[in-house]
């Protein structure tokens, strides 16, 4: 089999899985669904591999491949064709999106099995796949667009997926809203290069970037920086973050999908994708450089004083995207897209594990309530610590290697980059901090009701089931979360994804361990092979890097130990209590929802209240539909007065009016 037959097949079995559920949800019974839905994207991944295979079997120089189905529109400069790309960097996709996409929907066999909307839920999910896919084999932008499109409207279906829960809702809009922003960007970007290149084919572009770079360098650097917004807004960057931490109003494991395998890291591939564009204008980069660099800082400040458990993972999302989008706007591509690969599997992990948790709390999600889980749920617990040793970056776990990368890089580029990797390194230890802070309050210290309870063989279920966000009582009808809770410990779905997932967030790393092994950058060559930027760092930075994100992680996690393992949390009291105003700041999210607010949405509203109040109303109904109208109907009513009935005053009328027109007639023959 061809590797881009492969490819179209691996793209067509999630679609497959949404049509399937979608058209048939009142057939499937029981677990039906889940099972059609995970056996879609099973098979999608076994076909990715099969185009790994594939296009292994070929020579570096044959392996950017490109298969179109059919020409959607192809006039002129116009060459909108329905093509993917398949080479290593694609591939390299597929694999994670596939791969992790398939746990996620093992996990939710078992997690969503009590929810009424189940059939629904796994439609919707496998949407969100196909979608992703289509996103990352697009062979030109026309359906990198599309792609790009679906995910914003897959996320806005699933993080509302709770449909009757006003939070949840509102948090879908808002996710849709930020992202429809970035496709604006995405597409007007896409304008001013299709502009100056004639065409929409990647290949057919990045082969004119240097043209392009030395004649057009201004349209060049405003579509990349426009593109970078498309990138920002979907990868929840700064300032187009906010939408981010309230996508955790959907189910947990739309949590781990949406930061692990699909929607964040589509602005991470976007760059490395478009690295021929970026490396010919240093300005462009320079603000996805940055724009990262300051993103992993503030939302790992965050991290630190937010209470609600999905959210913390969600700012340490934030930030280690962060991280990814540094490293690719650097020119540390390999390094990028190696964290993003070492990132999915750990966060996917954090966030099945913190589901089976909040399982346990009976949907609660605060942490302050939460203690002692760590003989109730052992298994949970063990996954948990694993995917926080990888998030800390603690050797041998994966992040340990990955974050490293990027930042070594950094320190070679030298100059202003060493601001950036100081910037980096403090936020390492700050994210091992934010990592064992939820470890140590949620499992260690006195037990709780709910863990107390669950040591004695019973699942704790809330007497109301309220919204974990603003505590309002709910019902368990359709569109609200189902009645029934599910823990790791209890379903075997569960167990084998969470597990699966910690054997690779420990071991992930081996891919691209410095000076041992290269695998990833030798895979990865094919599609960088063009790049103009070098990096060979010295054996003495890299030694001290390792050791320095080493040190820092195991630094992390005893503070955390003494703040909150050890000492409860008094130290934590202290010390909000003597910097007040930071905290403030940190817990008010640096008040970027409310500059928003200001900023965007009140002059916004604004506008429309005066289009729709004044300018409609008065102007438009009043003068221009509303004068015309009363001119009508005045003449109209002057015309009924004269049609009396009566024949005299017609023939009257008829004589006033013939000798009119021979007075006129008369005086002007004179």
């Amino acid at each position: 089999m061809s590797p881009t037959t492969a490819a179209w097949l691996a793209l067509a079995c999630p679609l497959a899985g949404t049509i399937v559920n979608g058209l048939g949800y009142k057939l499937w019974k029981g677990r039906t669904a889940g099972v059609i839905g995970t056996a879609a994207l099973a098979a999608a991944f076994v076909f990715a591999l099969i185009t790994l295979f594939s296009l292994q079997g070929r020579g570096e120089e044959h392996r950017q491949l490109v298969s179109s189905l059919y020409d959607y529109a192809v006039t002129g400069t116009i060459d909108a064709k329905m093509s993917i790309l398949v080479d290593p960097l694609s591939i390299l996709m597929m694999l994670v999106v596939t791969g992790v996409s398939t746990l996620i929907h093992v996990y939710s066999l078992a997690y969503m099995s009590g929810d009424r909307g189940y059939t629904r839920f796994f439609a919707y999910l496998n949407f969100f796949v196909f979608s992703m896919l289509l996103l990352v084999l697009a062979a030109n932008f026309f359906l990198l667009i599309v792609g790009w499109a679906f995910v914003g409207a897959a996320s806005y279906l699933l993080i509302s997926f709770w449909y009757r829960r006003t939070t949840a809702t509102s948090a879908g809009i808002k996710a849709f809203v930020i992202n429809v922003v970035g496709d604006i960007g995405l597409t007007l970007g896409t304008f001013f290069i299709l502009k100056n290149s004639h065409t929409l084919d990647f290949l057919g572009t990045f082969a004119q970037a240097k043209t392009l770079g030395a004649d057009h360098h201004g349209d060049l650097t405003a579509g990349l920086i426009l593109l970078l917004v498309g990138a920002f807004a979907k990868s929840a960057q700064l300032p187009f973050h906010t939408w981010l931490p309230d996508a955790m109003e959907g189910p947990t494991p739309v949590s781990a999908l949406i930061h692990a395998a699909t929607m964040v890291t589509a602005g991470v591939y976007l760059i490395a994708r478009m690295h021929p564009l970026f490396e010919q204008s240093v300005a462009a980069a320079d603000v996805g450089t940055i724009v990262g660099a300051v993103t992993l800082f503030v939302a790992a400040t965050i991290g630190m004083v937010v209470t609600d458990l999905k959210r913390v993972i969600a700012y340490s999302t934030m930030s280690q995207i962060g991280y990814m989008i540094m490293g690719v706007s650097s020119g540390a591509y390999v390094a990028g897209l190696f964290h993003l690969m070492t990132h999915a599997f750990f966060k996917a992990l954090l966030f099945m594990s913190a589901g089976s948790l909040i399982s346990a709390m009976g949907g609660n999600q605060n942490l302050n309530d939460m203690r002692g889980f760590r003989k109730a749920m052992p298994f949970t617990f063990g996954c948990f610590v694993i995917g926080g040793l990888a998030l800390s970056g603690v050797p041998p776990f994966s992040g340990f290697f990955s974050k490293d990368e990027i930042l070594l890089f950094e320190a070679e580029a030298g100059g202003w980059h060493w601001i950036l990797y100081v910037v980096g390194y403090l936020t390492a230890l700050m994210t091992a901090v934010y990592t064992w802070r939820m470890i140590f309050r949620a499992f260690w210290g006195e037990p709780v009701e709910q863990a107390r309870e669950l040591e004695h063989g019973h699942l704790w279920h809330a007497p109301q089931p309220t919204n974990p966000a603003t505590g309002e009582v709910e019902d368990t009808d359709v569109g609200f979360p189902g009645p029934e809770h599910h823990i790791a410990e209890w379903a075997l779905p569960m167990k084998i994804a969470m597990g699966t997932l910690a054997v690779l967030a420990t071991i992930g790393g081996v891919v691209l361990i410095p000076k041992t092994t290269t695998w990833l950058d030798t895979f990865l060559e094919p599609t960088f092979a063009g790049s103009t930027v070098v990096a060979n760092p010295s054996n003495g930075l890299l030694w001290f890097g390792l050791a320095l994100g080493a040190g820092l992680g195991l630094l992390g996690i005893f503070i955390a130990y003494r703040i909150w393992g050890k000492a409860n949390g008094e130290i934590a009291v202290a010390i909000r209590e003597r910097v007040p105003a930071l905290h403030k700041l940190f817990v008010n999210k640096w008040y970027f929802d409310e500059l928003i607010d200001w900023v965007v949405v009140r002059p916004f509203a604004w506008f429309g209240r005066f289009g729709q109040q004044t300018f409609e109303r008065i102007f438009v109904n009043g003068a221009l539909i509303g004068g015309p109208s009363t001119l009508v109907r005045a003449g109209s009513a002057a015309v009924r007065a004269v049609q009396s009935g009566f024949l005299r005053a017609y023939a009257a009328l008829l004589l006033v009016g013939a000798g009119a027109v021979i007075l006129y007639f008369l005086i002007q023959s004179s």
